[in-house]
């Protein structure tokens, strides 16, 4: 819905992933000349200041008056006439948001959307979606699960992580010497086929798990906002402090967290910045040994009939959708 802040946000995102000590030269790049920054920015810094901290303060501003106390929270399982309504969505929905979260970047947050979006077209007849609808709720979540397992995929075959849990995995695994990519399925099929059936193992322990205890999840509603936030913020503070066991990424986090609480409200979704942190690195390093392969000469960039294909679909991605929205406004469809 916003490209310019979509793309504002991934360009302040591959910013923050060029901070820290220059791998190729040693030279200290955007670190202030503070040593505590010449590792770069941590990724789990980040990510609890603009997703954790940045909802503390919206919720501090949204519910300052509330006492955070659900009176009635209604029937808490389904039955078979809804399961019935929300089967084929649910089906299609699991197929878009695999194919979603297979896209490297992409991720569970875009294939949530896309899916709503689709399932409104679809089966939205009477306006209900929005106001009670449970197939609004269904569609998106079964896409947000299948997203999950399928950014496993480019994670496991490219060395690129599909999210922002795979990118933690990504370096969880550096730490032990393990790179993902094509030649793990032969260096550690143990691990990769390990990895694949704990998903279906988990899969099937969610479903029995989570139905009975649906009840004892909801609970959560009933805890007060006084009590709420400073528990999620010293648990956001003792992780970010097992980092580094800094004071200095703590700091770090609370100036994240206030900067994503701005950008929130000025509309600026966060998922393009983490994705643009996480990619950065890996994005620069590759750029570099492919001018180092020809001796700084650009054409490799283009140079093959894939590259061209992708720079092609680059493209296509960014002015197509536009062009489709001022083409609509043109040529409205009559109801």
């Amino acid at each position: 819905d916003a490209p310019v802040k979509a793309g504002l946000a991934g360009i302040i995102g591959l910013s923050m992933s060029c901070v820290g000590v220059d791998s190729n030269s040693g030279v200290y790049r955007f670190t202030g000349g503070d040593i505590h920054l010449s590792d770069g920015i941590q990724f789990v810094v980040v990510v609890i200041g603009v997703f954790s901290i940045s909802e503390l303060l919206l919720m501090l501003q949204e519910h300052h008056s509330s006492t955070g106390l659900v009176t009635q929270t209604g029937r808490m399982l389904f039955n078979w006439r809804e399961l019935k309504a929300t089967w084929w969505g649910t089906l299609r929905s699991s197929v878009v948001g695999f194919g979603v979260g297979v896209l490297p970047g992409a991720g569970a947050t875009i294939a949530s959307a896309m899916t709503y979006s689709m399932e409104k077209r679809l089966t939205d007849t009477e306006g209900t979606f929005g106001k009670g609808d449970i197939r609004g709720v269904a569609a998106p979540e079964a896409a947000n699960n299948s997203a999950a397992t399928g950014s496993f995929v480019p994670m496991l075959t490219l060395g690129v992580p599909g999210s922002g849990t795979t990118a933690v995995m990504v370096g969880a695994l550096s730490l032990y010497n393990i790179t993902p990519g094509p030649a793990l399925f032969t260096q550690q099929p143990g691990l990769v086929w390990g990895l694949i059936a704990s998903m279906f193992v988990s899969n099937v322990l969610l479903l029995f798990i989570n139905i009975p205890l649906v009840g004892v999840f909801t609970r959560i509603l009933l805890v007060p906002n006084w009590l709420l936030v400073p528990g999620i913020l010293a648990i956001s503070a003792v992780g970010v402090y097992s980092v580094h066991a800094t004071t200095f990424d703590l700091m770090l986090m609370g100036g994240f967290g206030f900067a994503g609480y701005l950008l929130r409200k000025g509309g600026v979704p966060m998922a393009p910045l983490i994705l643009g942190f996480v990619l950065g690195d890996m994005m620069e390093q590759n750029l570099r040994r492919a001018l180092s392969i020809t001796n700084g000469e650009l054409s490799i960039l283009w140079g093959s009939p894939i590259s061209m294909g992708l720079w092609v679909g680059v493209v296509a991605m960014l002015v197509v959708p536009p062009l489709y929205r001022r083409w609509s406004r043109r040529h409205p469809v009559a109801v």
